[in-house]
Parts: C-alpha cells; sequence; structure tokens
C-alpha cells in the first residue's frame, strides 16, 4: 500500500462481553483516506480493483500529526513567515473599524492573493464579524484563517497511486521552478510509501537537465531512460514502453522547461502526452505543473496557460520558504482552483510534502 502516512492499528478484539456494555458505536473511516473521483465504482481507495491497489499519497491527520510532520509544519510556518507577519500586524490594534478592514486588503493584494480572492476574504471576514458580535481584533484573524482554510479546501487532495500500472505522471513546469528537483523529491516520497518507480528524461533539449535527473536516479536508486539529443517524445514513449514491460508502479517524465508565451514549445508537450498515449491508451494519469512559490501572480498565469494546453490535473508548488507572495494560492483556489499534491520549502529531499489547506492557513497567519 502506497501512504506517506501510516494507518492506525486496529482496536485489539475482545475476548468476553464486560457487565453493562456501552452500546457500540460504527467505526469511523479513517479521515486520511480521500475517495478519488478517478476510482471507478464502488470501490474505494486501498482496496483490490482487479490486480491494482488503488491507494491515495494521502492528507494527514490533523487531530495526531507525527513528530515528522510538526517538524514540516514548523519549516512551513518559517518559510511564510514574510507572507504572514506583513498580514499579521493588521490586527495588532485595539478595535475594528474601516481603517482594519484597510490593511488588511493591502496587506492581501501585496502578498499576491490577487483581486478576486481578496474581495472574497474580505467579504466573509466583514460578513462573520457582523453576525458573531466580534469586538477584538485578534478574533478577526481567527476568522481569516477559518474563511481562507475553506477557500483552499478544494485545491487539496490525494495524489493516487495504483489504479493503473504503471501510473504515468508528467512533470512541466518553466525552466527555474525547480521541475527536475522536484521530480527528484516526489520520487524519493514514491519510493519511501513502496512504489517501484522509473525516470523519463524528456528534457533533451537541455544536457544538464539529464545530467540533474541522473543523479536524483543515483539518490533514489532508480532507473532512468535517456537518451542523449533524442526527440522528448520518443524518450517518453520508450519510458512508458519499458515501465509496462518492468512492472514498475510509477513513470516519471520530466519535460523540458519553457514558458507558457513559446507556443511551439507548449506544442511539444501535446505532442508528448499524444505519443505517450499510443504505448498506453489510458495514459499520462498524472499531468503535473511545478510552480515557483515566489513569482506571485505570475505563478497564476502559468496556471491558466498550462492548464489550457495540457489539461492539468495537479501542481507541485515549490520555493515556498522566505518568499512574501504566499498568497497566490488563494489566487489560485479562487480563479483556476487546480489541486495541489505538493509544496515544497527548501532543497531537501525531505522539503517537499503533502497539502493540507487547514495547515497552510495557519502557518500562513501564525
Amino acid at each position: 500500500m502506497f501512504s506517506f502516512f501510516k494507518k492506525k492499528p486496529p482496536a485489539p478484539a475482545v475476548a468476553a462481553p464486560m457487565p453493562m456494555p456501552a452500546p457500540a458505536s460504527p467505526a469511523a473511516a479513517p479521515s486520511h483516506v480521500v475517495p478519488s473521483p478517478a476510482v471507478p465504482g464502488p470501490a474505494a481507495p486501498g482496496s483490490l480493483i482487479g490486480s491494482a491497489l488503488v491507494t491515495p499519497i494521502g492528507i494527514p491527520l490533523p487531530e495526531a500529526v507525527p513528530p515528522e510532520r510538526a517538524k514540516w509544519l514548523d519549516k512551513l510556518k518559517a518559510g511564510l513567515r514574510k507572507t504572514g507577519s506583513s498580514i499579521s500586524t493588521v490586527f495588532t490594534g485595539a478595535q475594528i473599524d474601516e481603517a482594519l478592514y484597510e490593511d488588511l486588503e493591502a496587506a492581501l493584494l501585496m502578498a499576491d492573493t490577487g483581486v478576486q480572492a481578496t474581495q472574497y476574504l474580505l467579504g466573509e471576514v466583514k460578513r462573520r464579524v457582523k453576525e458573531g458580535g466580534v469586538t477584538h481584533p485578534v478574533a478577526v484573524k481567527n476568522i481569516l484563517t477559518e474563511v481562507l482554510t475553506q477557500l483552499l479546501r478544494p485545491l487539496e487532495k490525494p495524489l493516487v497511486i495504483g489504479e493503473h500500472k504503471p501510473t504515468v505522471i508528467m512533470v512541466a513546469g518553466v525552466n527555474g521552478a525547480g521541475k527536475t528537483t522536484s521530480i527528484g523529491k516526489l520520487t524519493k516520497h514514491l519510493s519511501s510509501a513502496g512504489a517501484s518507480v522509473l525516470l523519463a528524461a524528456a528534457d533533451t533539449f537541455r544536457a544538464a537537465a539529464r545530467e540533474q535527473l541522473g543523479v536524483w536516479a543515483d539518490r533514489n536508486t532508480v532507473e532512468i531512460i535517456s537518451q542523449d539529443g533524442g526527440d522528448p517524445a520518443a524518450v517518453s514513449f520508450d519510458a512508458v514502453s519499458a515501465g509496462k514491460a518492468r512492472g514498475r508502479d510509477v513513470v516519471l517524465v520530466d519535460t523540458a522547461g519553457r514558458l507558457p508565451t513559446q507556443l511551439h514549445l507548449m506544442q511539444e508537450l501535446s505532442k508528448i502526452k499524444r505519443v505517450v498515449q499510443k504505448a498506453d491508451a489510458t495514459a499520462p494519469h498524472e499531468v503535473l505543473l511545478v510552480i515557483d512559490g515566489n513569482t506571485g501572480q505570475n505563478a497564476l498565469t502559468q496556471v491558466k496557460a498550462f492548464d489550457d494546453a495540457l489539461q492539468l490535473t495537479g501542481l507541485i508548488v515549490t520555493k515556498l520558504d522566505g518568499t512574501a507572495k504566499g498568497g497566490v494560492l488563494a489566487a489560485i483556489a479562487q480563479e483556476r482552483p487546480v489541486p495541489v499534491y505538493f509544496i515544497g520549502v527548501g532543497e531537501q529531499l525531505g522539503d517537499l510534502e503533502t497539502f493540507n489547506a487547514r495547515e497552510f492557513a495557519q502557518a500562513l497567519l501564525a
């Protein structure tokens, strides 16, 4: 079962009934097992469909955060401090007035939350303050945290591995966004969860990209399909074919970095997608875009452009450490709610983790 988070062990069986037993309540399903709309029929993640084990790379239980996750949350809070501090200072006054709301609006816009998301957040905060009779600015901050959590909730979705074998994941992104590094980190996550991974070095326009991906393959002790100067689509086809023949669980396809304004290169991505389907008619099963959290509203522009061209299934948001533009996830949630599978706050293998809306909102406004 490919999951980053251990399930709770089942309760021990009781050999004999105790005197005057309390009424038994139905066992609740683990909250970190999230059904995937991609799974057909009544089967749930973690169940067998044919010979495939469908397992979500899940969202952690908020009520039982393991030490590793707690350490990660500390990193996230530190990374978002530049964004959060500019917003939190709004609530240091003694009263709730129009000046507070004006300062909050300015702070949200400066954090690249975007006009639409800012208007939504302000409207909801004002409404809840009025309905709840709130009188202290600190309480307004708590309300903002809750409203932001609800806005970000549609982005919270687990990556499901196992419905298809191999699960083909195509990864795109502009140069400098951290695409190849994110593939290396994602490989580590998948391998740690028990999935066998094959890498495809389809970024053949840049020799350094193939070498970089090769380093990540060595670090994670996984195989890589690469060609010197080969056609990106051909490399992708060979990798998917090899993944099927070798029984790999996941094939990760690294594509060339490009700007969404480079139409001919964007068309190359569409070609890769079409050619991959010749090797596996159901592939690619995931099309991920890596975006740099430091680029603010430009990241939203990239999401829209790549989604229009490739029909994205998920995002990886990198470089959130030290950024003052962490509010861009609210803009994405409001204008183009593509699920955020992972967020990153550093260069180490463990600096990429699953996205949780409440965790992010609390870290942003800590």
